[in-house]
């Protein structure tokens, strides 16, 4: 509900558009790899078929399965530190409950998903510092 004659910000209105994504066979490196090159802070980890559920692989995953234990990420396989299932936000959500269910889940981004697709991903850092909510 919206007040003082503002509209509802919706998710789809300040998320990035676009899902940079990886196959789950890739190794850290790899990955690592692809996020400095995308400028990417997450990648999301492809289905391995229709039924599966989308991972995503964050730069925490690389502290706390790679470098605090020591693993060479030439040996390390996404798959073994992503975080799957992910929680997805639905475009049309109101950002002021996307921003509550982000919060409270404990994670700062979540992938936009309309009609099934995930369209973009949403971070509760960019809701300050890459739009003017406020």
């Amino acid at each position: 509900m919206a007040t003082d004659n503002t509209s509802i910000i919706r998710a789809r209105d300040v998320m990035r558009k676009g899902i940079v994504s990886i196959d789950g066979m890739a190794t850290a490196r790899e990955a690592a790899a692809k996020m400095r090159s995308e400028k990417e802070f997450s990648l999301l980890v492809k289905k391995r078929h229709a039924d599966d559920a989308w991972g995503i692989v964050v730069v925490q995953d690389f502290i706390r399965g790679v470098i605090i234990p020591g693993r060479s990420p030439d040996v390390v396989n996404v798959y073994e530190i992503m975080t799957k299932p992910i929680i997805t936000v639905p475009a049309d959500m109101d950002i002021r409950y996307v921003a509550r269910l982000i919060n409270r889940a404990g994670i700062r981004r979540a992938p936009v998903e309309e009609g099934g697709e995930l369209i973009g991903m949403i971070a509760l850092s960019s809701l300050i510092l890459d739009n003017e909510l406020f």
